[in-house]
């Protein structure tokens, strides 16, 4: 008892082992294949998304400080003509007039690059060194500069605009500039928010994963430990499913599998037993006779013939046994081929039949050929191969329903088809194991002796020749095979 519960402890902590395997290495290709690329996407986004909106303030910013130093240099155009001093005076004003001096500087520049006037006061800083204002008073056209201040090592924003004489000479420089503090601080929120939405995303996607592995994985990890313990012997255990998808499709197959694999071992050992029994029945008879023979005991001439008879029945008995298990190995690698060739089929067939029906009538059945007038064909066909169809159908018909004492076979063209049936008067088959006759080792229960593979190797060799080979119980009582070959290739 205490063994039994270690095999069963063994045993449970084997599955365990083999689930959290499967789990592991599923689990790091789902998070290789998905959570991997989707957190490489939401950082991609981050980024865009980032970036975009970047873009999208700097070049609203830029607009409209642009904006603002047209509309402020062509309103100063008319006081160009003025002097110096009227001019300065009209700077001063504006500068400490303007409105929006808390977040934006307006500077008056001169063509020496001296600050003249801030509406941060007139003593509101160092000149600018930036490049936008040497290349307006070059270009004579508004420039942008985006970058750090030199002087202060800020990062700002300026727009500088030329102020010209109405022959074209710049006169001085005005300048909008504005400092990115506020603009960079909005972006990195921005992309906070961006990447807590990413985290969210890549959240959602891990927890669903989680679920994805309990709902899909663990079953296939039950599916795998189970596959494994078929492939170690345990063969028939069953699976318990609870899913009607692909993984039950999965777990049904497998539950098949393990049935048809349960049923073949039975199969096999009952052959193996069966066969055993077939082999010591004529190697008893052989060896009984051969030491009586042997012995030097008188024996009258008709007990001598009749145990060099037995000896003879009995060993060509176990020639077909051992032709028949052979021939079944070869078709079951694959190695057996057809010798096909035009063939006169019925006098195949009536050769076959009276050959075998001689054999028949020592043990009291009568075979019956029920003729047809009808002319049958040559077919391109292995006339050995049919001729071995033939002599098991009536070999199997004598064993199964022999006790009805006949035999009827016929042969008959129908169609495209060659027909050739054959008919016994025992008692049938039961209706449960018509669809499993020709299945091999089965015998079903039939006490007949036999190892089971008889109408296998003739399903076999009929297929090979494109034909069928059908059971089922005739009316009357008896059962009925029925092979059909085709007339032509």
């Amino acid at each position: 008892m205490g063994q039994l519960n270690r095999h069963g402890k063994s045993r449970t902590r084997e599955k365990l082992r083999a689930r959290r395997q499967v789990i592991r290495g599923l689990r790091g290709r789902w998070m290789t294949h998905t959570v991997g690329p989707v957190l490489l996407f939401s950082c991609l986004c981050v980024l865009i998304v980032t970036l975009c909106f970047a873009a999208y303030y700097f070049s609203n910013m830029q607009a409209d400080m642009r904006h603002r130093a047209k509309t402020t240099a062509d309103f100063f155009a008319n006081y160009i003509g003025q002097s110096y001093n009227e001019y300065y005076q009209s700077c001063m004003t504006y500068a400490r007039n303007f409105d929006e001096k808390n977040t934006i500087e307006l500077q008056f520049i001169d063509t020496a690059g001296r600050l003249v006037a801030s509406s941060y006061g007139q003593w509101a800083g160092k000149s600018p060194t930036t490049s936008d204002v040497s290349k307006a008073m070059t270009t004579k056209e508004i420039e942008p500069f985006v970058g750090t201040d030199p002087d202060t090592g800020e990062r700002i924003m300026a727009v500088s605009s030329p102020m010209l004489y109405t022959n074209g000479e710049v006169i001085g420089v005005l300048r909008f500039v504005t400092s990115l503090k506020i603009v960079e601080r909005q972006l990195v929120w921005v992309a906070i928010i961006a990447l807590a939405m990413g985290f969210i995303l890549v959240l959602v996607v891990f927890l669903s994963s989680n679920f994805y592995i309990k709902s899909i994985l663990e079953p296939v990890a039950e599916i795998t430990a189970t596959a494994k313990r078929i492939a170690g012997g345990s063969y028939g255990v069953q699976i318990q499913s609870k899913y009607d998808d692909e993984i039950g499709d999965l777990a049904r197959t497998i539950n098949d599998m393990s049935n048809k694999i349960n049923q073949n071992e039975k199969l096999q050992t009952e052959f193996i037993s069966s066969l055993s029994h077939e082999l010591r029945t004529p190697l008893t008879a052989i060896s009984g006779w051969s030491e009586t023979l042997l012995s030097g005991d008188t024996l009258d001439p008709e007990e001598t013939r009749r145990g060099i008879g037995i000896i003879q029945r009995e060993s060509r008995r176990l020639t077909e046994m051992v032709m028949g298990l052979l021939e079944f190995t070869r078709m079951e690698d694959g190695r057996t081929t057809l010798n096909v060739e035009l063939t006169d089929i019925r006098s195949e067939f009536e050769d076959t039949v009276y050959m075998y029906g001689s054999r028949l009538r020592q043990d009291g059945i009568m075979l019956q050929v029920v003729d047809d007038e009808d002319d049958v064909p040559e077919i391109p066909c292995d006339a050995k191969r049919m001729r071995q169809v033939l002599l098991n159908l009536l070999d199997n018909a004598a064993k199964h329903g022999g006790e009805g004492k006949r035999i009827e076979t016929s042969i008959r063209a129908e169609g495209d088809f060659v027909v050739i049936r054959v008919r016994d008067f025992g008692p049938g088959i039961p209706e449960d194991e018509i669809p499993l006759v020709k299945r091999k080792f089965y015998k079903g229960s039939s006490k007949a002796r036999g190892s089971g593979i008889g109408l296998a190797v003739c399903d076999e060799i009929v297929e090979m020749h494109g034909g069928t080979l059908t059971l089922e119980n005739a009316q009357g009582g008896g059962t009925l095979v029925t092979v059909k070959i085709p007339a032509s290739t």
